[in-house]
């Protein structure tokens, strides 16, 4: 009840009772969302973040993508408490969202007569499938729905699969473990698994902001999925989340080889480097290439007028 309050008050705050009723977010309707972000787009208006900064991204730990957005003020886009399909296969891709909620006839009716108009075929759940691109997540929230609330089984997640090679994350159940276990290379997120089919529920919205957890996640959202849980990455940010990550990786590299060393003591490590470690740093870095996909450049000008 919580969670579709919480719905209802961000579909009012977008004044868009219109919205509520339109499947698909329009492509304004979703630059508006995400009016931060200032590159490439998709047809449905979702940011297109690089597939190099996405494929870069799977080597960023939950750890240091949470308090990269937790210094820029981005404190709830951390979501954990998962079943995992697959615990050590992390994944990374665009967010593609869907809404869903408890089944009422009359709305329903509504829905559906509006897809078929839209051109839309088969049931409900398979139309956000529809749409997905290579690289994109299935992201839906189905009010944590567990018996009777399975988006899909093996033959909709090696539909899902053959579109995005990535996987999904679920605010609901899934079933057919075994068949969707015999998918190499698919993941899924879910909070439970059970027999049953999808029953009384209705898709609401396509490319709707979502609650997954305690987060907002909006269309374009970079997803970071590892065994500790989810981090939803917002686009404009994901390419600062991964600079920052890789200087930390290297930092770490760098620290780690030094104290082994005995170099330097822990209590320099750890405070504020002084210009000579800062120099050693930076030849080292020269010295060790190849070690993360930061570029000279990059690092250069991430380091630039820094304390660190």
């Amino acid at each position: 009840m919580r969670k579709l309050l919480m719905l209802i008050g961000i579909l009012i705050y977008m004044n868009c009772c219109p919205v509520l009723f339109a499947q698909q977010l329009d492509r304004e309707q979703v630059i508006f969302l995400t009016q931060e972000w200032t590159g490439e787009r998709f047809v449905d208006g979702r940011p297109k973040v690089p597939d190099a900064i996405i494929k870069r991204m799977k080597n960023v730990a939950i750890e240091e993508a949470w308090g990269i957005l937790k210094n820029k003020g981005f404190n709830n886009q951390y979501a954990g408490n998962w079943l995992r399909l697959r615990d050590d296969e992390p994944f990374v891709g665009r967010a593609l969202t869907a809404q869903y909620m408890p089944l009422r006839p009359d709305l329903q009716a509504r829905m559906v007569e509006k897809g078929k108009k839209e051109g839309r075929v088969g049931p409900m759940n398979s139309w956000p499938i529809d749409m997905l691109q290579k690289g994109d997540v299935y992201v839906a929230d189905c009010f944590e729905k567990i018996k009777d609330g399975t988006l899909i089984g093996d033959n909709l997640g090696n539909s899902i699969f053959s579109k995005t090679g990535t996987g999904v994350i679920f605010d609901a159940a899934a079933r057919d473990i075994d068949g969707l276990s015999a998918i190499p290379g698919f993941n899924a997120y879910v909070r439970g698994w059970h027999p049953t089919f999808l029953q009384e529920t209705m898709l609401i919205g396509i490319n709707h902001p979502l609650i997954i957890g305690e987060v907002t996640v909006l269309p374009g959202d970079v997803v970071l999925a590892r065994k500790e849980g989810v981090v939803f990455i917002p686009a404009h940010l994901a390419e600062e989340v991964v600079i920052n990550a890789e200087f930390i990786q290297l930092r770490d590299k760098f620290a780690i080889s030094k104290l082994k060393a005995g170099i330097y003591t822990p209590g320099q490590i750890d405070s504020a480097w002084t210009d000579e470690i800062k120099k050693d740093f930076l030849n080292w870095v020269k010295a060790n290439p190849g070690l993360v996909p930061l570029t000279q450049q990059e690092l250069d000008n991430f380091t630039k007028g820094r304390t660190w």
